[in-house]
């Protein structure tokens, strides 16, 4: 079945909630369960429990081979999306595209948690970077597509929900599936991420009545509007914009990686008093999360009105600071690596705070930064450009892929170096963007839907306006 087209007119104007968004942000929460859960254990699982396939034996992987394998998932996972985006920009649609992919998501977890094997994580992770690498431009998308001119305002609330939603869900499985890794092994741990998957797609599909549709244009209309002098003008700025911002993610991403092999060197003993526990060096990633969720209203509703008092925070400046900001965490785990090599064991608080500095400059990097994409893209290329934003993801993680894998010799995982190379390229790469985002021309351009006398069959026709910022 295909989504209700009908036309939601917002009442005395422009506070209504469009009905299909809690749909939407009940399938990102269950589906961002699904994601994290399984790459919060990735790398523990790759230098831990992986077997061999001839000898039914633990076969783990070096340091180095789990951090390669790792990233170039991660690269795959946001490579997908641009043909995800033309999926559903020119043949299916957002709806149909975002349904149809998720059947092979599930598959890819299923692959994963009956197969711990290399061939298991091969297959199972390919499929999964198709799944969710190809709904990603779709559903960010698809939020935005819900609103008109009415209440258009509401966007950046909606994508605050959004992203709430989605820290919510890598918070609680970032903490649950380390346990369940631990005590269960692979398979169980695996399996539950797969399992709400599943719920998420089922909460999509139970949306499908009340979402708003804007249909796919074609590949005739596709291709003209994507070589009209505003598309080439669109995807020029954004393009060379994303570039840069491939860099904060080439930091961001090791988390994953990179932190959690240090964090297993680290006393991770938690004292707070009234209780005392000692984190799994993967459950470390959940603090990110929880403070986004702290962060996120901090931010909108305190610290960014505060600054516009004295100094005008338009979106690329909100970026360039996040990127400066993001170099001090590594220069910050550079320090406690230094002690790490020496024979010392640091305090998990070293990476507490570097959690901290990162996520301030996630929410002023990349909630601004996906807001901002979907704002400068024309009607009929949201998703594409979504899909070139994620692009800028897989971009990041094939820097750091190819750094691990080909300098491993002159910039060893595990070392301070390691870490104060990537601070350092950091910074250079934020006063570079901040010399060049000088010149850009912010617009806007949100959807416009108007009923029609005439409707064909039980969907209705909908128009597309420009709405300049100026």
């Amino acid at each position: 079945m295909t989504p209700n087209t009908a036309i939601n007119t917002p009442q005395n104007g422009s506070q209504k909630m469009p009905k299909g968004i809690p749909y939407i942000i009940g399938n990102e929460l269950a589906e961002r369960f699904s994601y994290y859960g399984m790459k919060t254990i990735l790398v523990v699982f790759m230098t831990q429990y992986i077997i061999s396939r001839s000898t039914g034996k633990i076969d783990p992987m070096s340091e180095a081979d789990a951090t390669t394998w790792y990233h170039y998932f991660t690269m795959a996972n946001y490579f997908f999306p641009i043909f995800g985006a033309i999926l559903s920009d020119v043949l299916w649609g957002k709806y149909k595209t975002i349904i149809t992919l998720s059947v092979v998501y599930v598959l890819g977890h299923v692959a994963l948690a009956i197969d711990d094997s290399r061939l298991g994580l091969s297959i199972g992770l390919t499929l999964i970077a198709m799944g969710s690498g190809g709904i990603k431009p779709c559903v960010s998308a698809h939020v935005g597509d819900q609103f008109t001119k009415a209440n258009k305002h509401l966007l950046e609330k909606i994508f605050g929900y959004f992203y709430f939603s989605v820290n919510l869900g890598a918070a609680a499985s970032s903490l649950l599936t380390p346990v369940l890794l631990d005590k269960y092994g692979p398979h169980l741990a695996f399996g539950v991420p797969g399992f709400l998957m599943l719920v998420a797609t089922i909460v999509f599909f139970m949306g499908r009545k009340v979402f708003i549709a804007v249909p796919p244009v074609g590949w005739k209309q596709y291709k003209n509007d994507v070589f009209s002098k505003q598309g080439k003008k669109a995807i020029g700025n954004l393009a060379l914009m994303y570039v840069f911002v491939a860099v904060f993610w080439s930091l961001f991403d090791q988390t994953g990686s990179s932190w959690v092999l240090q964090a297993e060197k680290m006393d991770r003993f938690v004292n707070l008093g009234f209780v005392k526990f000692e984190l799994l060096a993967s459950q470390i990633q959940a603090i990110n999360p929880l403070l986004i969720m702290i962060f996120i209203p901090l931010f909108t509703s305190f610290l960014y009105p505060a600054v516009n008092r004295f100094f005008k925070l338009t979106a690329p400046r909100k970026i360039i600071i996040g990127m400066f900001i993001a170099g001090f965490s590594f220069a910050l785990l550079g320090i406690a690596q230094i002690s790490i090599v020496s024979g010392a064991t640091p305090s998990i608080l070293w990476q507490f705070f570097a959690y901290v500095i990162l996520t301030a400059s996630e929410v002023m990097v990349s909630i601004t930064g996906l807001e901002f994409s979907y704002t400068q893209a024309p009607n009929s290329m949201k998703s594409f450009i979504m899909g070139l934003w994620l692009l800028s993801v897989a971009l990041g993680n094939f820097i750091t892929a190819q750094v691990t894998s080909r300098l491993e010799n002159i910039i060893v995982i595990g070392t301070p170096t390691y870490f104060w190379f990537f601070a350092g390229l950091m910074f250079v790469t934020a006063f570079i963007f901040m010399l060049i985002a000088s010149r850009y021309k912010e617009e806007s351009y949100i959807q416009n839907r108007e009923e029609k006398p005439k409707p064909l069959g039980n969907d209705e026709v909908l128009d597309m306006e420009t709405v300049d910022n100026k």
